[in-house]
C-alpha cells in the first residue's frame, strides 16, 4: 500500500485553511499527496501547446486538446483570476482529470463557486471523441499542457517530483489542477 502524502500549505491565508481538508479528499480519491499552493505559481508558456502540436499524434483530435483549449495566453488571464490552486501528484497515468473534476464538484459545492479543474494527457472518457462534439462536456476537463501551463516549472516550483520519462520503465508522475476561489 502506497502511503499517501499531505503537504500543508504556508502563507496563503485564512482562505487556504479552508481548503486544505480538499488535499485530503484528492488523496482519497487517489492522488499520491496534494497542497493548497498560491495561484500565481501555475506557469504559462507558448512553447507547450508547441510541443502538444508537433509531438503528440492525438493533435487536433480531442476536445480536450489543442485547438479547442484555451491559449497559454488566456489560461494566463484565468490564472490570474485566482489566489489559490490545489496541486495534486499521482504515480498512475490516467486518473488526473476524474479526479480533477470530482474534486472540481466537491470544491464548487461547498461555495467556491470559481473552481475549474485541469487533468493530464488526454480524456479517457470515450474511447474517441465524437465528431459531433464532446458526449460528455459536463465531466471532460482538459489537461494543463493542452492550456498551456509549464508542468514541470509549475510542479517544481512547488516542490513536487517531475522528470522526464527515458523510457517506459521509467515511473511516472502525473499531476492534476483544480484553480479555486
Amino acid at each position: 500500500m502506497i502511503e499517501r502524502k499531505i503537504t500543508p500549505s504556508r502563507r496563503l491565508g485564512l482562505r487556504a485553511d479552508k481548503l486544505k481538508p480538499f488535499t485530503l479528499r484528492a488523496c482519497e480519491l487517489g492522488a499520491y499527496e496534494a497542497k493548497i499552493i498560491n495561484a500565481a505559481t501555475v506557469l504559462s508558456a507558448p512553447w507547450v501547446r508547441m510541443k502538444c502540436r508537433f509531438g503528440c499524434e492525438l493533435y487536433g483530435l480531442g476536445y480536450c486538446c489543442p485547438p479547442q483549449t484555451p491559449t497559454p495566453l488566456e489560461m494566463r488571464d484565468v490564472i490570474a483570476c485566482y489566489k489559490h490552486a490545489l496541486l495534486f501528484h499521482c504515480t498512475k497515468p490516467g486518473s488526473t482529470s476524474r479526479i480533477a473534476y470530482e474534486l472540481e464538484q466537491e470544491i464548487f459545492l461547498s461555495g467556491f463557486y470559481k473552481a475549474i479543474g485541469l487533468g493530464a494527457g488526454p480524456c479517457r472518457i470515450c474511447r474517441k471523441c465524437s465528431p459531433k462534439g464532446c458526449m460528455h462536456p459536463d465531466k471532460a476537463r482538459p489537461s494543463m499542457e493542452a492550456c498551456g501551463i509549464d508542468v514541470f516549472a509549475t510542479v517544481r516550483a512547488n516542490g513536487f517530483p517531475i522528470e522526464v520519462l527515458k523510457d517506459e520503465s521509467c515511473q511516472g508522475n502525473y499531476y492534476g489542477l483544480v484553480l479555486i476561489d
